[in-house]
């Protein structure tokens, strides 16, 4: 039975510089993350800087908006997640309740 030939090095190097759009991707947004987290570090740090205005952080650090929005709509859906995994633990008598407290309110 013929065996099968081994790799060159030259093969293993052209193999392991080959990155997946995944980890360029992965890469981008670290630098991204690290980017904005030293401007908000730099804006924090600034004697300067009687109040903190984080809406000026906001408008002023490219991407962070965006980010932040993101980051708040993934941490609602988890959080109604969890609400949904809770409910259906209840019985239906204590979600009545629950719904009778609510709407009082």
């Amino acid at each position: 039975m013929p065996r099968k030939s081994a790799q060159t090095n030259e093969e293993l190097v052209k193999e392991t510089d080959v990155q997946s759009p995944n980890d360029q991707q992965n890469k981008d947004e670290i630098g991204n993350l690290s980017r904005m987290l030293a401007a908000v570090l730099n804006y924090l740090s600034d004697e300067d800087v009687e109040e903190i205005d984080i809406e000026y952080i906001l408008e002023e650090t490219e991407g962070l908006r965006d980010w932040w929005n993101l980051y708040r709509e993934s941490s609602r859906k988890l959080i109604e997640e969890e609400i949904r995994e809770s409910l259906s633990e209840l019985s239906l008598d204590e979600l009545q309740r629950i719904r009778e407290q609510i709407k009082d309110k």
